[in-house]
Protein backbone atom coordinates (compact mmCIF):
# COMPACT_ATOMS: atom_id res chain seq x y z
CA UNK A 1 0.00 0.00 0.00
CA UNK A 2 1.20 3.42 -0.65
CA UNK A 3 1.60 6.15 1.99
CA UNK A 4 1.10 9.91 1.96
CA UNK A 5 4.03 11.09 3.92
CA UNK A 6 4.50 14.72 5.30
CA UNK A 7 8.18 15.75 5.89
CA UNK A 8 9.76 16.96 8.80
CA UNK A 9 10.88 20.04 7.19
CA UNK A 10 7.26 20.74 5.95
CA UNK A 11 5.83 21.31 9.66
CA UNK A 12 9.09 23.54 10.28
CA UNK A 13 7.46 26.40 8.07
CA UNK A 14 3.36 25.23 8.53
CA UNK A 15 3.46 24.14 11.55
CA UNK A 16 -0.74 24.65 12.13
CA UNK A 17 -1.16 23.06 7.92
CA UNK A 18 -3.44 20.82 7.57
CA UNK A 19 -3.74 18.75 4.40
CA UNK A 20 -7.35 16.70 3.37
CA UNK A 21 -6.68 13.41 1.51
CA UNK A 22 -9.37 11.71 -0.61
CA UNK A 23 -8.63 8.32 -1.93
CA UNK A 24 -11.24 7.21 -4.82
CA UNK A 25 -11.01 3.80 -6.74
CA UNK A 26 -12.33 2.44 -9.79
CA UNK A 27 -14.22 5.28 -11.55
CA UNK A 28 -14.52 5.73 -15.17
CA UNK A 29 -12.64 9.44 -15.88
CA UNK A 30 -13.93 9.35 -19.53
CA UNK A 31 -15.13 12.75 -20.91
CA UNK A 32 -19.13 11.83 -22.13
CA UNK A 33 -19.54 14.48 -24.79
CA UNK A 34 -23.12 14.64 -23.49
CA UNK A 35 -22.06 15.82 -20.09
CA UNK A 36 -20.30 18.29 -21.58
CA UNK A 37 -22.59 20.43 -20.93
CA UNK A 38 -23.37 19.96 -17.30
CA UNK A 39 -19.85 20.07 -16.42
CA UNK A 40 -19.27 23.37 -18.58
CA UNK A 41 -22.35 25.19 -16.14
CA UNK A 42 -20.92 23.48 -12.94
CA UNK A 43 -17.40 25.28 -13.45
CA UNK A 44 -19.06 28.69 -14.67
CA UNK A 45 -21.52 29.10 -12.02
CA UNK A 46 -18.96 28.26 -9.92
CA UNK A 47 -16.71 30.83 -10.97
CA UNK A 48 -19.55 33.20 -9.98
CA UNK A 49 -20.03 31.76 -6.75
CA UNK A 50 -16.43 32.72 -5.97
CA UNK A 51 -16.66 36.41 -6.73
CA UNK A 52 -18.07 36.30 -3.26
CA UNK A 53 -14.29 35.85 -2.17
CA UNK A 54 -13.34 38.81 -4.45
CA UNK A 55 -14.64 42.32 -2.70
CA UNK A 56 -11.50 44.10 -2.55
CA UNK A 57 -9.25 45.89 -4.93
CA UNK A 58 -6.49 45.37 -5.80
CA UNK A 59 -6.73 41.70 -6.60
CA UNK A 60 -4.24 40.84 -4.10
CA UNK A 61 -6.15 42.45 -0.97
CA UNK A 62 -8.78 40.07 -0.97
CA UNK A 63 -8.26 37.65 2.11
CA UNK A 64 -7.84 34.37 0.07
CA UNK A 65 -5.21 35.83 -2.60
CA UNK A 66 -3.57 37.34 0.53
CA UNK A 67 -2.93 34.57 2.81
CA UNK A 68 -1.50 32.29 -0.28
CA UNK A 69 0.88 35.13 -0.96
CA UNK A 70 1.64 35.19 2.65
CA UNK A 71 2.43 31.36 2.89
CA UNK A 72 4.29 30.91 -0.44
CA UNK A 73 6.76 34.17 1.14
CA UNK A 74 8.23 31.28 3.40
CA UNK A 75 9.86 29.15 1.76
CA UNK A 76 11.59 29.37 -2.15
CA UNK A 77 9.68 29.66 -5.18
CA UNK A 78 10.33 30.03 -8.94
CA UNK A 79 9.49 33.57 -10.01
CA UNK A 80 5.70 34.77 -10.21
CA UNK A 81 4.50 31.22 -8.53
CA UNK A 82 1.17 31.46 -6.98
CA UNK A 83 -1.40 29.68 -5.37
CA UNK A 84 -3.78 26.88 -7.91
CA UNK A 85 -6.56 28.63 -6.04
CA UNK A 86 -5.50 32.57 -6.79
CA UNK A 87 -5.37 31.37 -10.56
CA UNK A 88 -8.54 30.12 -10.67
CA UNK A 89 -9.93 33.12 -9.05
CA UNK A 90 -8.22 35.67 -11.26
CA UNK A 91 -10.41 33.67 -14.54
CA UNK A 92 -13.03 34.49 -12.20
CA UNK A 93 -12.54 38.04 -11.44
CA UNK A 94 -11.63 38.60 -15.55
CA UNK A 95 -15.31 36.82 -16.24
CA UNK A 96 -13.50 34.27 -18.39
CA UNK A 97 -15.06 31.33 -19.51
CA UNK A 98 -14.25 27.88 -17.62
CA UNK A 99 -13.98 25.01 -20.09
CA UNK A 100 -13.90 21.15 -19.33
CA UNK A 101 -11.29 19.06 -19.24
CA UNK A 102 -12.15 15.39 -17.62
CA UNK A 103 -14.63 15.05 -15.00
CA UNK A 104 -12.79 14.46 -12.31
CA UNK A 105 -11.02 17.70 -12.60
CA UNK A 106 -13.91 19.64 -13.54
CA UNK A 107 -15.29 18.56 -10.06
CA UNK A 108 -12.61 19.47 -8.13
CA UNK A 109 -11.79 22.79 -9.85
CA UNK A 110 -15.50 23.60 -9.33
CA UNK A 111 -15.14 22.86 -5.54
CA UNK A 112 -11.98 25.28 -5.15
CA UNK A 113 -13.45 27.80 -6.87
CA UNK A 114 -17.06 27.76 -4.73
CA UNK A 115 -14.69 27.28 -1.48
CA UNK A 116 -11.42 29.55 -2.56
CA UNK A 117 -9.42 26.81 -1.86
CA UNK A 118 -6.72 25.07 -3.55
CA UNK A 119 -7.26 21.76 -5.19
CA UNK A 120 -4.98 19.21 -6.90
CA UNK A 121 -5.41 15.75 -7.70
CA UNK A 122 -2.92 12.83 -8.97
CA UNK A 123 -3.21 9.69 -11.06
CA UNK A 124 -2.46 6.96 -7.87
CA UNK A 125 -0.94 4.48 -10.08
CA UNK A 126 1.35 6.83 -11.56
CA UNK A 127 2.66 7.74 -8.47
CA UNK A 128 6.13 6.08 -7.63
CA UNK A 129 6.69 4.92 -4.27
CA UNK A 130 4.77 7.04 -1.87
CA UNK A 131 3.56 10.16 -1.71
CA UNK A 132 5.48 13.34 0.13
CA UNK A 133 4.77 16.43 0.99
CA UNK A 134 8.25 18.55 1.86
CA UNK A 135 11.11 20.89 1.06
CA UNK A 136 12.78 20.14 -2.15
CA UNK A 137 16.52 19.20 -2.05
CA UNK A 138 16.98 20.58 -5.21
CA UNK A 139 16.90 19.27 -8.84
CA UNK A 140 14.37 16.73 -8.43
CA UNK A 141 13.11 15.77 -12.04
CA UNK A 142 9.79 17.77 -12.77
CA UNK A 143 8.05 17.67 -16.39
CA UNK A 144 5.36 20.42 -16.23
CA UNK A 145 2.09 19.81 -17.65
CA UNK A 146 2.21 21.21 -21.26
CA UNK A 147 6.14 21.80 -21.68
CA UNK A 148 8.98 19.84 -23.41
CA UNK A 149 12.16 20.16 -21.17
CA UNK A 150 12.51 19.57 -17.22
CA UNK A 151 12.16 22.10 -14.62
CA UNK A 152 13.88 20.49 -11.87
CA UNK A 153 12.72 21.98 -8.57
CA UNK A 154 14.61 24.98 -6.57
CA UNK A 155 16.03 23.77 -2.93
CA UNK A 156 14.19 24.28 0.12
CA UNK A 157 10.76 24.71 -2.43
CA UNK A 158 7.79 23.07 -0.98
CA UNK A 159 7.36 19.90 -3.50
CA UNK A 160 4.78 16.64 -3.63
CA UNK A 161 7.61 13.85 -4.99
CA UNK A 162 7.80 10.54 -5.36
CA UNK A 163 10.65 8.09 -5.54
CA UNK A 164 10.92 9.59 -9.39
CA UNK A 165 10.97 13.03 -8.69
CA UNK A 166 8.39 15.95 -8.51
CA UNK A 167 4.60 15.89 -8.56
CA UNK A 168 3.94 19.33 -8.21
CA UNK A 169 6.13 22.23 -7.45
CA UNK A 170 5.02 25.15 -4.82
CA UNK A 171 2.22 23.03 -3.14
CA UNK A 172 0.15 22.16 -6.62
CA UNK A 173 1.62 25.90 -8.38
CA UNK A 174 2.16 23.49 -11.25
CA UNK A 175 1.41 19.68 -11.93
CA UNK A 176 3.66 17.53 -13.50
CA UNK A 177 2.65 15.61 -17.04
CA UNK A 178 3.75 12.47 -15.30
CA UNK A 179 1.01 11.90 -12.86
CA UNK A 180 -1.57 13.79 -13.90
CA UNK A 181 -5.42 13.73 -14.07
CA UNK A 182 -6.28 11.39 -17.68
CA UNK A 183 -9.33 10.17 -19.06
CA UNK A 184 -7.56 6.90 -18.53
CA UNK A 185 -7.54 7.54 -14.36
CA UNK A 186 -9.15 5.04 -12.73
CA UNK A 187 -8.06 5.08 -9.11
CA UNK A 188 -6.42 8.44 -7.93
CA UNK A 189 -5.87 10.80 -4.83
CA UNK A 190 -7.33 14.59 -4.29
CA UNK A 191 -5.65 17.18 -1.90
CA UNK A 192 -6.74 20.07 -0.19
CA UNK A 193 -4.20 21.91 1.49
CA UNK A 194 -4.52 24.55 4.61
CA UNK A 195 -1.87 26.52 6.41
CA UNK A 196 -3.79 27.69 9.47
CA UNK A 197 -6.69 26.95 11.41
CA UNK A 198 -9.22 29.14 9.78
CA UNK A 199 -8.19 27.66 6.53
CA UNK A 200 -8.79 24.70 7.80
CA UNK A 201 -12.17 24.64 8.56
CA UNK A 202 -12.99 25.79 5.19
CA UNK A 203 -10.69 22.84 3.76
CA UNK A 204 -12.89 20.38 5.92
CA UNK A 205 -16.11 21.32 4.35
CA UNK A 206 -14.68 21.91 0.82
CA UNK A 207 -13.61 18.27 1.17
CA UNK A 208 -17.07 17.10 2.32
CA UNK A 209 -18.32 18.75 -0.53
CA UNK A 210 -16.00 17.22 -2.60
CA UNK A 211 -16.28 13.18 -1.37
CA UNK A 212 -20.23 13.80 -2.03
CA UNK A 213 -19.82 15.21 -5.65
CA UNK A 214 -17.04 12.30 -6.52
CA UNK A 215 -19.05 8.97 -4.64
CA UNK A 216 -22.69 10.81 -6.73
CA UNK A 217 -20.53 11.01 -10.12
CA UNK A 218 -18.61 7.91 -10.23
CA UNK A 219 -21.21 5.74 -7.78
CA UNK A 220 -18.34 4.65 -6.17
CA UNK A 221 -16.91 4.61 -2.27
CA UNK A 222 -14.07 6.50 -1.12
CA UNK A 223 -11.95 7.07 1.79
CA UNK A 224 -11.30 10.72 3.42
CA UNK A 225 -8.41 11.36 5.84
CA UNK A 226 -7.01 13.89 7.37
CA UNK A 227 -2.89 14.60 8.01
CA UNK A 228 -1.63 17.35 10.48
CA UNK A 229 1.71 17.57 12.74
CA UNK A 230 0.33 14.81 15.04
CA UNK A 231 -0.39 12.55 12.47
CA UNK A 232 1.88 13.08 9.57
CA UNK A 233 1.24 9.86 8.27
CA UNK A 234 -1.69 8.11 6.29
CA UNK A 235 -2.17 4.87 4.11
CA UNK A 236 -3.35 6.28 0.75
Amino acid sequence: MKKFIVDPSFWEVFPKATIEILTVEGINNQVVEENEGEYYERLNNAAKEARNYLTEEPFSQNEVVAQWRQAFTQFKTKKGARSSIEALLKRASQSREFFPINPLVDIYNSISLRFGVPCGGEDLAKIAGDLHLGKAQGGESFLPLGAEVDAPALPEEIIYYDHEGAICRCFNWREAQRTMLTEETTNAVLVIEAVNEQQAEVAKKAMAALQEDIERTFGVTSNRQTVTQEQPEITL
